[in-house]
């Protein structure tokens, strides 16, 4: 990649801070769902969907642009005090602010320079390096039974929020029944109450 301009960069910069990453987002979850649930706080301007690394046949992420950045610190706010609903259904989404790294097509600048190159064993800090590195791994293990165990949550959450839906709407369709057959008029006649028609 080339090294991009000042000014290139600058405005690049004013986009990640319109932009907020949400994380822990079902598969199910589209673009234009994603759209629906955030549209009632502001505009959505673009959405991008990135992998987590975590799991990503069912867990996801996505990059959100915003049209102001004021718009995306009172979404993250919002997200922060109460639950997320997409579809009228309550997600364990998690809101921050975007960060530079994150974005694949970032401008590079010609200030940036990254050296990478194998440790000597005979180095002074080989051995911190190196207990950094396995840190780095149970950590990402913890992580990912982690996510797991969230996963496992939000499943069971899905179960009894289905089951209560679908209990509601056996009661709504006994009482429709009820009341095309009759039934309470009948019972109208016979505790002496009066019926309507809704």
């Amino acid at each position: 990649m080339e090294p991009s301009s000042e000014e290139e960069y600058e405005t690049f910069k004013e986009k990640v801070e319109r932009t907020i990453y949400l994380d822990n987002i079902s598969n199910q979850v589209t673009e234009a769902v994603l759209k629906t649930a955030l549209d009632q706080f502001a505009t959505v301007k673009n959405v991008q969907f990135i992998p987590t690394y975590f799991n990503s046949c069912t867990i996801y992420a996505a990059l959100v642009e915003m049209e102001t950045a004021k718009q995306a610190e009172e979404i993250v706010k919002e997200i922060s005090e109460s639950p997320f609903m997409i579809s009228g259904m309550p997600r364990p989404v998690r809101a921050q602010k975007a960060k530079i790294e994150m974005f694949d097509d970032r401008p590079k600048m010609r200030r940036e320079k990254i050296v990478c190159y194998w440790m000597d064993p005979s180095h002074p800090n080989f051995d911190v390096v190196k207990n950094f590195k396995n840190l780095t791994k149970k950590h990402a293990v913890a992580a990912s039974f982690m996510m797991e165990k969230q996963m496992e949550e939000e499943e069971k959450l899905h179960n009894q929020q289905e089951a209560s839906l679908k209990a509601n709407f056996k009661k709504y369709e006994l009482i429709d029944s009820a009341q095309g057959d009759g039934t309470f008029r009948r019972l109208g006649a016979r505790y002496g109450t009066k019926y309507n028609d809704f």
